[in-house]
């Protein structure tokens, strides 16, 4: 643990993304809210989540080779700005009172665009700056800091929007940004490339153009994971986890103004209750992986996700709801870091990009069609039958998470090849 706080760029990586996520999560909540509100219809909010996955699905298959060949610093620094751009444009809107629901869904697919080039760009800088060995405590780190970031805004939000509105909220978010991007801009100096194995042959590579060179890139992400069973089932498994999660998304406000009648308040306690636990899990998760080993680390968090969103609906106390919000964002904690690190153990550097957007893309494919479904059936069946919906994906992500394999380590597979 001292290790990694004691590098310098860590220390950077770490704080702009907690202070990054305190905006973000203000931002979602504040606009997942104020549509509900002025709609009244949990499918706009599936709705919502839908436009959030178009701009990605273009854009991953061709993304993950650019943070591959790029330096990943400078291009966090580049998203960064560039949604912070956009956020304050519709602050300013909102402030003059002339926001509409329509501009908060453009907003959202862009800012959901630059989200998705983003994460794992920066997982693939941690990776490439933690020293082997120690990734469990570089992504708890990263956890603690971000879902921090998150119980600050969801135990906030809730109650700071009645009285700075929507355009405060977003204001603060442009805000965290330039923060976010000072401590990028803080982490090295230079353009810093990971070296591929292919470049030794620098003749061969100057023979070919873009195109060739792309192709190339995607071939070899491909063949490693044909040969890499283990992480294709980490990765159908964080793909279920990820489309449970981000839809999981749009039943919360309904939780709070349908059942428990507590408004914007009971929405910010929920997620507080969320936050507060996948926070404190970072006092823990480094044991948990150790005692349990990595996939059952992963397996055990997706089965108590699954039981926990079946049981929040039909909650009679908005005290046992928090409480069974502060156990899934405890279970999202662990199993987060062990799908993290595990990645990084089983995947180098140089395909780290193109690797997790081949899983992103996987699980926003999926995030498409169930905010589609999860809304529907929260609008027009019953919110009790919305979250077992989601209950079912974390399922399905357990059973990808136990199933039995063998796996070999990124260094064997290549070496026998």
């Amino acid at each position: 643990m001292r290790e990694i706080l004691g590098r310098r760029p860590l220390r950077f990586v770490f704080a702009a993304n907690m202070i990054s996520m305190f905006g973000s999560g203000m931002n979602s909540a504040a606009v997942a809210w104020h549509i509900l509100q002025a709609t009244h219809n949990e499918m706009a909010l599936g709705l919502l989540v839908v436009l959030q996955t178009v701009p990605a699905m273009l854009l991953l298959p061709f993304s993950g080779v650019v943070i591959d060949r790029e330096d990943r610093r400078l291009l966090v620094m580049w998203l960064d700005a560039l949604r912070g751009l956009i956020i304050l444009t519709v602050a300013i809107l909102a402030f003059q009172h002339r926001v509409h629901v329509w501009q908060l869904y453009m907003m959202s697919i862009l800012v959901a665009a630059g989200f998705w080039m983003f994460w794992p760009t920066v997982t693939a800088l941690i990776q490439e700056l933690t020293p082997e060995g120690q990734f469990v405590h570089s992504n708890t780190f990263l956890l603690a800091g971000v879902q921090g970031g998150w119980l600050i805004a969801g135990s906030v939000v809730g109650f700071m929007y009645n009285h700075i509105g929507l355009g405060g909220v977003l204001l603060i978010d442009v805000s965290t940004y330039v923060v976010s991007f000072l401590c990028y801009f803080a982490v090295r100096k230079g353009r810093h490339v990971v070296l591929r194995p292919e470049e030794l042959h620098a003749d061969l590579v100057a023979a070919e153009n873009q195109l060739q060179r792309f192709w190339r890139d995607m071939r070899e992400a491909v063949r490693f994971l044909h040969g890499q069973r283990a992480v294709v089932l980490l990765g159908a498994s964080w793909a279920l986890f990820l489309g449970a999660m981000m839809t999981g998304g749009i039943l919360s406000p309904s939780l709070s103004d349908r059942v428990f009648h507590a408004g914007a308040q009971g929405y910010g306690w929920l997620s507080a209750g969320w936050g507060t636990g996948a926070f404190l899990s970072a006092l823990y998760v480094a044991p948990a992986i150790a005692l349990l080993g990595g996939r059952r680390a992963i397996a055990f968090s997706m089965a108590l996700l699954s039981v926990c969103m079946a049981l929040a609906p039909v909650s009679r106390f908005l005290f046992i709801a928090i409480a069974t919000y502060f156990v899934m964002g405890s279970a999202r904690g662990v199993g987060g870091v062990a799908m993290n690190s595990s990645l990084m153990e089983m995947v180098p550097k140089h395909l780290m990009g193109r690797v997790q957007t081949t899983i992103n893309f996987t699980g926003i494919s999926l995030q498409f069609v169930l905010a589609l479904c999860v809304g529907w059936v929260a609008h027009n069946l019953s919110l009790v039958a919305a979250y077992a919906l989601v209950a079912c994906v974390y399922g399905l992500s357990f059973v990808a998470a136990s199933w039995p394999v063998e796996s070999k380590s990124a260094a064997e597979e290549i070496a026998a090849e």
